[in-house]
C-alpha cells in the first residue's frame, strides 16, 4: 500500500470537520511514484472516507482497479488539473457556501488576512455555461475538466460559477490549508464588505510575503497536526 494514502483519508476527514465539505466534495493526491495517475475516494461523503475507499485513476478519469466501487462523477476536475499542471500534487473540489457569492457577482475574492494569502494573487471564475451551454453544472468529462483547468491556469484557486471551486496544491497539506483559509477569507471579506465598501486588502507586497510564509512546511505541519486532532479518525485505517 502507498503509505501516503492514510494522509489522503485524513484530508477528507479534516475538510469535513472544518466545514469545507459536507456530503459532497472531494480531495485527491497524485500518485507519488506514477505521476500519470492519482488517488481519490470512491463516491462517498468525505467524513466517512477510509483508506479502503481510496481508488487509483488514470489522468483521464479511468479507474485502475474499481473492484465494483463507484467513482465520483467529477473526477475529471482532478485529472484535468494534474494533466495541465505538473507542479500540482493535490486537488480539492468543494461547494463552500461562503465562496459562492464571489462566483456569481462582479466582486472579486481577495486576501484580507495574512493566512488568506494562501489563495494567491488572482482567483479567476470559471463559468461552465460559456462553452457548454445549460448543464447540470457538474464537470463530467475531460473536455469540461480541461476548460476549468485552463481557467485555473497557474493559480491556486478557481471559483466555479454557481457551484464551488477547485483548489490546487504542490502538496496535500498545502491544498488543505488553502481550501480551509479560502473559506475563512471569503467569510471575513463578506463581513468586511457589509461593514464598509472600503476594505483594506493585503497589498501586493504583503500578499507575496504572506503567501511565501504560508507555504512553509513548519506552518503547514502545525496546522495539519491541529486539524488531525480535531477530526474524527474512527476506522480510518
Amino acid at each position: 500500500m502507498v503509505p501516503q494514502l492514510k494522509d489522503l483519508a485524513l484530508a477528507n476527514r479534516i475538510l469535513a470537520h472544518e466545514g469545507v465539505v459536507d456530503a459532497f466534495g472531494h480531495v485527491s493526491m497524485r500518485h507519488p511514484e506514477r505521476p500519470e495517475r492519482f488517488f481519490m475516494s470512491r463516491s462517498r461523503a468525505p467524513e466517512l472516507v477510509t483508506v479502503d475507499d481510496l481508488m487509483e485513476f488514470e489522468l483521464d478519469g479511468t479507474p485502475v482497479d474499481p473492484r465494483g466501487r463507484t467513482p465520483y462523477s467529477e473526477r475529471f476536475i482532478h485529472g484535468a488539473i494534474y494533466e495541465k499542471r505538473k507542479d500540482v500534487q493535490s486537488v480539492i473540489h468543494n461547494h463552500s457556501h461562503e465562496i459562492i457569492p464571489y462566483g456569481v457577482t462582479p466582486v472579486k475574492l481577495r486576501p484580507v488576512l495574512h493566512v488568506g494569502a494562501a489563495i494567491g494573487e488572482e482567483v479567476p471564475v470559471w463559468d461552465i455555461r460559456k462553452k457548454f451551454g445549460d448543464t447540470n453544472m457538474l464537470v463530467v468529462n475531460m473536455e469540461q475538466g480541461r476548460d476549468l483547468a485552463a481557467t485555473l491556469g497557474m493559480n491556486r484557486v478557481a471559483l466555479m460559477r454557481g457551484h464551488g471551486c477547485a483548489v490546487a496544491g504542490t502538496t496535500l497539506r498545502e491544498a488543505v490549508f488553502t481550501a480551509v483559509y479560502l473559506q475563512v477569507n471569503a467569510k471575513l471579506q463578506t463581513q468586511a464588505l457589509a461593514l464598509s465598501g472600503e476594505v483594506q486588502y493585503l497589498s501586493p507586497g504583503e500578499l507575496a510575503k504572506a503567501k511565501e510564509m504560508t507555504s512553509q512546511a513548519i506552518g503547514l505541519d502545525r496546522a495539519w497536526e491541529y486539524w488531525i486532532l480535531r477530526a474524527d479518525r474512527t476506522g480510518i485505517d
